[in-house]
């Protein structure tokens, strides 16, 4: 099923060329940035796993990976979901010190995605991890992190608008820090969605924390895997989208599990049996580093940036036929 928002009178501010132009723009400015922020090396990544690794992201946990057999080793490959976990077993085997990290590019399908202007079955994103020390699984650490990052997608519109005058993109720099429990606390009779969009359009530039856990209704704001952030340590970055009204997730990110949050997070979600899986076992045991990581999307990066109306004036990917029609009337261009 799809749904796709076509706002009033829209007409792209950059033509298709310029637009191409534009997205290799972001994704060379807006990297150079995030390393020199962060401190990060870029590395080559998989786009395929071993199921029986552990390595594969579950998403919410309903999400199905695509997977294939390989007669070449007698063994299946499956489609990264993300690389959240992949990331801290290549920081151990790459011997990354504390205060340095990796990033790479992630190109994941995502087939049982539901089909709007913000979503595709095609997700493409700038996965990276850093090394941490314990002192740092704070807090206080993450949110620096988060503003960071902020400077670093404010810096690139600002090199952007040198390219392109025309752009008539705001980003707010200054970053709202708001827990999920505090959010249903002050939305309480709207849905974890609502509630995200509401603090969007009061702050433009808001930082969810504390997402995956029970909130005092019962429910989580939304799925996490358990056994990658830490559900008290995490959280999503969302920018104010004026053109759609709504909020617009760039980032989905947080200080990883240790040992001890790993196993309660496994026990609270019924899935201690993947303490058995590799990648598990070698986190129980110590064997890999504290982390923090997380994903920024570049689809979406660029579609914020030159205020595009459907994340498919920017990606290639596969849309149905309700999706082509409502664009086609609309006059959205489609890659």
């Amino acid at each position: 099923m799809s749904h796709t928002v076509t706002p009033d009178g829209y007409r792209p501010v950059l033509s298709l060329y310029e637009t191409q132009r534009a997205i290799g723009l972001i994704k060379q400015l807006f990297l150079a940035r995030l390393c020199d922020a962060l401190h990060l090396k870029r590395v080559t990544a998989p786009l395929f796993v071993d199921p029986a690794s552990g390595l594969n992201d579950n998403l919410n946990g309903t999400e199905r990976p695509v997977g294939f057999a390989i007669p070449a080793t007698g063994g299946e490959g499956e489609v990264v979901h993300s690389l959240a976990k992949w990331k801290r077993y290549a920081l151990a085997k790459y011997d990354f010190h504390v205060g340095n990290g990796l990033v790479t590019d992630m190109n994941a399908i995502r087939r049982d995605e539901e089909l709007d202007n913000l979503h595709s079955i095609y997700v493409d994103q700038w996965d990276w991890e850093k090394v941490i020390d314990r002192p740092q699984r704070t807090t206080a650490f993450l949110e620096h992190e988060v503003q960071q990052i902020v400077g670093a997608i404010c810096g690139t519109l600002e090199d952007l608008r040198g390219y392109f005058p025309a752009l008539q993109t705001l980003l707010c720099p200054s970053v709202t820090f708001i827990t999920s429990q505090q959010l249903e606390d002050t939305y309480p009779d709207l849905t974890p969605k609502q509630r995200e969009d509401a603090a969007a359009r009061l702050y433009k530039t808001v930082f969810i924390e504390q997402i995956g856990g029970a909130l005092r209704s019962g429910q989580p704001h939304d799925g996490r895997a358990p056994d990658y952030d830490d559900w008290a340590l995490n959280g999503d970055l969302l920018f104010y989208d004026p053109l759609l009204d709504c909020a617009l997730e760039i980032s989905s990110m947080g200080i990883r599990v240790d040992a001890a949050s790993l196993t309660s997070q496994l026990a609270a979600a019924g899935c201690e049996q993947r303490s058995n899986l590799p990648f598990h076992r070698a986190l129980l045991q110590g064997e890999l580093p504290l982390t923090i990581g997380g994903g920024i999307g570049q689809s979406r990066l660029c579609m914020l940036l030159l205020g595009k109306a459907h994340v498919g004036e920017v990606q290639v990917s596969l849309w149905d036929a309700q999706t082509l029609a409502a664009c086609h009337a609309a006059k959205i261009p489609l890659l």
